[in-house]
């Protein structure tokens, strides 16, 4: 009996439910196919291959914050401390999951993401099935070892994103954490789907544990490694063994496999074509962080893709404070790192000069800016330089959209490194290890001594953050270690709506399946993570007064 590659029932069900606003616009014609019409059809793998890196940058205009995997990369950042946005103007289209409301089953902040996953899922499971590794050739081996690379990267992220963790507003009582229906949700995350699910499997899907996703995702990424050195496409939007050995550096993090972690980490960094971001590319009015080449490995939208040729749905119009179209420029949703992260960072560090400095500060006229006078003029305190529009084109959106964005770097590799050395190997160990890293790479002055092993870690992710700011990551490190997020504080540049300071990770990271999954589902559906929404209230700083105040802003943004 031949077997059928299909959609999850989720994307079943949105084929069906059109009036849902976060439907994927496209089905392509592969959604359907068999195996023995795929299976030894070169040129079909070959399509059903390159689909995946075309899935990542899927777009809608049903909402504008629907452009793939690099919007998802927003919406973790904005989720964090780390990166605050101006909003002055009301076009910010990521506001709920700033202010933490409408992130429950019904709306479509949770199906969106949901969606967008499973969908991308559904072309790596076509690809991953496409190749019978027993009559595979050399380039079929190839192609298969960089589609489980894909899929373990995918599940990795979502394991992530939707593992039930206790916080703050959800306790754990005698080892466990119950829901609404009293059943314990620790430990779980999102439903397994393989290219050999049938419809019926789907259907009746439980959230896999934590243990049970870690294995599946870890034998994927093991049997990658042996298959992956016979793929020699070489453009960055693909995985390679550099990237495998990545996201198993990534996995063993997640999981407190230090040694594992410390491991693949190395093994990234000297398998990586990729050089080290220097001062001079990491400053480059033209290409600094929007060049594929760049990165280990990278998304890229280009003029044809729907994103681009939308104006303003794309990363560029997102992250570029130094456009005159777009949200981020053209709308003044200007993009800006947490105030109080840049007070700590030191500034002979040249990462600090990706952010424009107070009137008057250390640093004040040393941001290189494309365009002066609207840098200085237009932009706020603490807005970002670091992700250029393409060719520094600050008006053709055709030319500036098109632009790349990292999925992974090299130099994530060494903070990967030093956190899980510390831990496995001594706090000097790690220590070495940045300090040799920020003194080649970032900061010749920089020399950490550490007092213990939980202020070495929290010196490393903090370097880590700043590195990877923008980038999607911080939000893993911060729910995986449990640190709480501080907005809320004198001279803070959140907006008051976002200003929420919590006790340990914010309870908004534990993700929420949408009904769509639960109905179809029903497997999912008595096992619901509580909704986190408008459960913690924003520090005011002006009292009474501007709490009145911002919550008529609430009001005019709902």
């Amino acid at each position: 009996m031949k077997t059928i590659y299909h959609y999850t029932t989720l994307l079943w069900v949105l084929l069906l439910s059109v009036g849902l606003s976060s439907c994927i616009d496209q089905v392509t014609s592969t959604d359907y196919a068999s195996q023995e019409a795929l299976e030894g059809n070169a040129e079909s793998q070959k399509s059903l291959f390159y689909g995946i890196p075309a899935a990542m940058i899927a777009t809608s205009t049903s909402n504008h914050f629907m452009f793939g995997y690099s919007s998802i990369m927003h919406i973790r950042d904005v989720m964090t401390g780390d990166m605050a946005k101006d909003q002055a103007s009301n076009y910010d289209q990521y506001w709920s999951w700033e202010q933490n409301i409408y992130m429950g089953r019904d709306y479509n902040r949770a199906s969106y993401i949901w969606n967008f996953y499973y969908s991308l899922l559904n072309s790596i499971n076509l690809a991953v099935g496409s190749v019978n590794e027993a009559t595979a050739n050399s380039e079929q081996k190839g192609i298969l070892g960089a589609a489980l690379t894909y899929r373990g990267l995918i599940y990795t992220e979502l394991a992530q994103m939707y593992e039930v963790k206790a916080n703050d507003i959800l306790p754990e009582e005698h080892g466990e954490i119950l829901n609404a229906k009293g059943n314990n949700i620790k430990g779980l995350t999102v439903p397994i789907v393989t290219d050999t699910a049938t419809l019926e499997q789907a259907q009746s899907n439980p959230r896999a544990t934590r243990e049970e996703i870690f294995h599946f995702v870890e034998n994927d990424l093991l049997k990658a490694v042996d298959l992956i050195p016979n793929f020699t496409w070489p453009d960055k939007i693909f995985p390679h063994l550099d990237c495998t050995y990545g996201v198993l550096a990534r996995l063993y993090l997640w999981h407190g496999d230090y040694d594992k972690a410390y491991d693949y980490a190395m093994k990234a960094i000297e398998n990586s074509t990729q050089a080290i971001i220097t001062e001079a590319k990491g400053l480059d009015k033209k290409t600094a962080f929007n060049t594929a080449n760049d990165f280990m490995w990278a998304g890229q939208f280009s003029k044809e893709n729907r994103a681009v040729t939308s104006g303003i749905i794309n990363w560029t119009s997102m992250m570029s404070n130094e456009t005159y179209y777009g949200y981020a420029g053209g709308g003044s949703v200007w993009v800006m790192i947490d105030a109080s992260m840049y007070a700590r960072m030191s500034d002979t560090d040249w990462r600090k000069r990706w952010f424009k400095a107070p009137e008057g500060g250390a640093l004040d006229g040393q941001t290189p800016f494309i365009d002066d006078e609207w840098g200085y003029d237009e932009m706020p305190t603490y807005s970002s330089v670091k992700f250029r529009p393409a060719g520094g084109e600050m008006q053709d959106n055709t030319i500036a959209s098109s632009s790349a964005f990292p999925v992974m770097r090299v130099e994530e590799m060494y903070f990967i490194a030093a956190e899980a050395a510390a831990r496995s190997q001594g706090v000097d160990a790690g220590v070495a290890i940045l300090n040799d890293f920020m003194q080649a790479y970032r900061d010749p002055e920089y020399n950490y001594t550490a007092s213990s092993l939980d202020d070495a870690v929290d010196e490393i992710v903090f370097q880590k953050r700043v590195e990877l700011w923008g980038e999607g990551l911080t939000f893993y490190d911060i729910k995986r270690l449990n640190m709480p997020v501080t907005r809320g504080y004198e001279g803070s540049n959140f907006d008051g709506t976002f200003r929420f300071n919590t006790t340990t990770f914010p309870g908004w990271m534990n993700l929420i399946i949408p009904q769509t999954e639960e109905v179809n589902n029903p497997a999912a559906m008595d096992y619901a993570t509580p909704d986190p929404s408008g459960k913690y209230v924003p520090w005011y700083a002006g009292g009474e007064e501007q709490a009145e105040a911002v919550r008529h802003r609430t009001l005019k943004l709902k």
